[in-house]
């Protein structure tokens, strides 16, 4: 449903003003690498956050707590 939508208002910018349409078209790209490494660096800081919870919760899983 999103896609259908970006697409009808591409089509829509596409129709009243051309240039900025082939413009934002052009952009996409580049804002998307430029975004990927903040996604490695959220992935990351998930990952630490994993860990973190995993070693607190450790003792309370020795003794045989199940959550």
């Amino acid at each position: 449903m999103k896609l259908m939508l970006v697409m009808g208002v591409w089509c829509l910018l596409l129709v009243l003003c051309w240039p900025l349409a082939l413009a934002a078209l052009a952009a996409v790209p580049i804002i998307w690498l430029f975004s990927l490494p903040l996604k490695l660096i959220a992935i990351m800081i998930q990952a630490v956050f994993a860990l973190l919870q995993a070693l607190l919760f450790l003792p309370a899983r020795l003794l045989g707590y199940k959550p």
